[in-house]
């Protein structure tokens, strides 16, 4: 019996003890669980695992047994995060599922059987199904579809061994009658589109490499015929996200052929996300945002950069009232973006839900860059003025440097601009707009010329590296907060916040590091050297904060502000932390140890450090976030304690993703991972084991061999914020 069923029977056991206030005196009165009403009951039992929930929970007597079948808690049911749960056990819970659900989610259930995956065929009631990530074979599609009648929404994976010709004609029949379709795409094909002529919501993702593991490259070559061009006539929501590489983006222009002949009149939703520098330029874009500014009934904006020119977005907007507007990576849409969204341009701003301004800046970064090419603050409160009800914000690559803007004496900080945005639930920004300036006599030591005593003597800086040293330069980790603490006090529901400096790029990249090459080289901004552990110490005033990332900040000099924040932040359920301080040392061990030690309720943990030393002392730590479900460490010069890493293991019973990247042999790499599978796969289905030496050759098909869904959720480093749950990651 699991740890949440066994809580909840031993709570039922020791009864809940309720004071009941009198006027006059103070009494006590014992009230049991089977006392409670049914409304209490059942906000109790939707935090129960639906596997637990219909196995042992509905078994311990008649009332929690109706309970447990009540239609609020499963109508809709997620399996995706059921880690424990065997094939055995999903069987069972699918056979009692059966006749009352209606919307089933296996996402991520990679580690399910194909024979498991065919007991969904039980469930003749679904109209929504979820099977991305999920083993699933052609075949095996082929009858669920024909037992699944009332599907009206499907999302799986293109696999590779994908053949629609094994597609019967009654599985058939049910695509025809779908409204909603999501491809994940590891191969060049249509997937089932072509059979889905009443598609409302098409939303595909291209993850397939430009070459196969054994190195041939791959073909992105379709058979294009009458009944293998896809039906787009009913089409309201296309969004599209690509992973890197000229194959996805050849097959994504095969899917937007039919556009170039025919916009759908019901569209509504346009996001297409395509990472690198230059995209392929599609010349039907002008129409379709013509064709979407037209109606009036445009919801959500997103277009390559190559795609887009200042009249078409302005055609595109006026008239409208969007919910989701990005314009990441487009540096030359910035006037007409600001113009239409405060000058009338758009028909009622305060509509807007989520807004991407990622590297929206004029020019790229240099240390000459001119004010009129970052941020203006004055510009921002107009923008959080007019659009009242944002509630995601992504700033990521921009720049702000409060000590050369105009009118330096009586102009806002940015940060107390965007205080503005009072419903504000995630953010991304650069770390030097959190700074309140740069000491100039700091500034001109760094520029001014070497003597020339030295000249001939003083090591050429390496590559890619901040020349920073910690211990000689205190003073550039500034302690003003004042901007800062303004953001705070406006922002006082901030639910998931990033901080990013200019000059980061991961060790491990997959698709962040190819739209950061195009915006910024690898330096590191003077101004986001003023960000250090004072700033993170005023992200206590944060008590809703549920996800942390903070990347690229040379400033953060002993991490005393992590510990002053994870005291006070105690629901923090996801922490990324990236090359924080100095990069040819760790100096925040000892406050990275104290922090580990308050997150207990810590899920996720990627850590991504050049030096990072997993020793026992980490491990032990490590062990204090008794509810980690996913860690990643990152470390191209690191190391790592094997026996400290099983004890750890041991401790901390629900880890299913365990992903070190470090130094070391790989040899010791794959005996550490052997061992830790042949362990505790019996008791962990869902375990994801991956160690492996960073530098070594072999890296990339290694992780191309992890799920995706893993892969997006915590091994590689990338922005999610300003992003809606149902549209493409910006």
């Amino acid at each position: 019996m699991s740890e949440a069923v066994s809580g909840i029977i031993e709570g039922m056991d020791r009864q809940i003890e309720q004071a009941v206030c009198d006027k006059d005196t103070m009494s006590s009165a014992s009230v049991g669980m089977s006392d409670l009403s049914d409304e209490i009951v059942l906000c109790i039992l939707r935090h129960v695992p639906v596997c637990d929930l219909l196995t042992n929970v509905a078994n311990v007597c008649q009332k929690l047994h109706t309970l447990c079948y009540d239609k609020t808690l499963l109508t809709n049911v997620r399996l995706s995060e059921e880690y424990l749960a065997d094939d055995q056990l999903v069987r069972l819970t699918l056979k009692l599922l059966a006749n009352h659900v209606q919307s089933l989610s296996l996402n991520s259930c990679y580690w399910l059987s194909g024979s498991t995956l065919e007991q969904l065929g039980r469930c003749r009631g679904v109209t929504h199904l979820d099977v991305t990530g999920c083993r699933l074979t052609s075949l095996c599609l082929s009858r669920l579809l024909s037992s699944l009648s009332s599907l009206r929404s499907l999302a799986f994976d293109v696999r590779p061994c994908f053949n629609s010709a094994q597609l019967s004609s009654e599985a058939v029949d049910s695509l025809s009658r779908l409204k909603e379709l999501r491809q994940t795409l590891c191969t060049p094909s249509y997937g089932v589109v072509p059979c889905c002529a009443q598609l409302r919501k098409l939303m595909l993702q291209f993850d397939i490499p430009d070459v196969t593991r054994e190195g041939v490259g791959v073909c992105c070559q379709l058979m294009v015929g009458q009944s293998s061009v896809p039906h787009y006539e009913q089409l309201e929501e296309f969004t599209a996200r690509l992973a890197p590489g000229e194959v996805n983006q050849t097959l994504l222009l095969l899917y937007l052929a039919v556009f170039s002949v025919h916009i759908p009149k019901h569209l509504r939703v346009f996001l297409v996300s395509i990472p690198g520098p230059s995209p392929a330029h599609w010349p039907a874009a002008p129409s379709l945002a013509k064709s979407l500014g037209r109606r009036g009934d445009l919801v959500a904006l997103q277009l390559p950069r190559t795609w887009l020119d200042p009249l078409s977005l302005k055609e595109a907007l006026e008239g409208n009232s969007p919910k989701h507007l990005s314009f990441s990576r487009c540096p030359a849409l910035w006037p007409q973006v600001f113009q239409s969204l405060l000058n009338g341009g758009v028909r009622d701003a305060a509509q807007l839900v989520s807004l991407n301004l990622s590297g929206i800046n004029h020019v790229p970064y240099s240390e000459c860059r001119s004010v009129e090419d970052q941020l203006a603050a004055g510009t921002m409160s107009q923008v959080a003025a007019a659009c009242a009800n944002v509630k995601h914000l992504n700033l990521m690559h921009t720049h702000y440097h409060h000590e050369c803007s105009p009118g330096l004496e009586g102009e806002t900080h940015l940060c107390a601009s965007l205080g503005g945005f009072k419903h504000l639930r995630s953010l991304t920004l650069p770390a030097c707009a959190l700074s309140d300036g740069v000491k100039t006599n700091h500034i001109s030591a760094r520029h001014s010329a070497p003597s020339l005593l030295f000249l001939g003597l003083k090591k050429a800086p390496r590559v890619g590296l901040p020349n920073y040293k910690p211990d000689s330069e205190p003073s550039l980790a500034g302690d003003s907060t004042s901007g800062l603490a303004s953001l705070i006090a406006g922002c006082r529901f901030l639910e998931t916040l990033e901080l990013i400096g200019p000059g980061f790029a991961s060790a491990l990249p997959r698709l962040e590091p190819c739209t950061r090459a195009s915006v910024e080289p690898r330096g590191m901004c003077a101004w986001a050297r003023g960000v250090g552990d004072a700033h993170l110490a005023a992200l206590e005033a944060l008590p809703r904060l549920r996800r942390l990332t903070l990347a690229g900040l040379p400033g953060v000099l002993r991490g005393t502000g992590l510990v002053q924040l994870a005291r006070q932040c105690r629901d923090l359920r996801v922490l990324s932390l990236a090359n924080l301080g100095s990069l040819k040392t760790v100096n925040y061990t000892a406050a990275l140890l104290e922090t580990l030690k308050q997150c207990t309720q810590l899920q996720e943990l990627r850590l991504e450090q050049p030096h990072l030393n997993a020793n026992a002392s980490f491990f032990e730590a490590l062990s204090s976030c008794s509810r980690l479900q996913r860690l990643c460490l990152i470390s191209r010069s690191g190391a790592f304690d094997p026996v400290a890493a099983e004890t750890f293991m041991e401790r901390c019973c629900q880890v299913i993703v365990c992903h070190m990247f470090m130094g070391g042999t790989l040899v010791a790499c794959r005996t550490l991972q052997k061992s830790l599978l042949d362990r505790f796969s019996a008791e962990r289905s869902a375990l994801s084991v991956v160690i492996y030496p960073l530098q070594h050759e072999d890296l990339p098909s290694v992780i191309r061999g992890i799920p995706l869904t893993l892969l997006d959720r915590i091994t590689l480093f990338q922005s999610h914020v300003a992003q809606p749950p149902h549209l493409s990651p910006m």
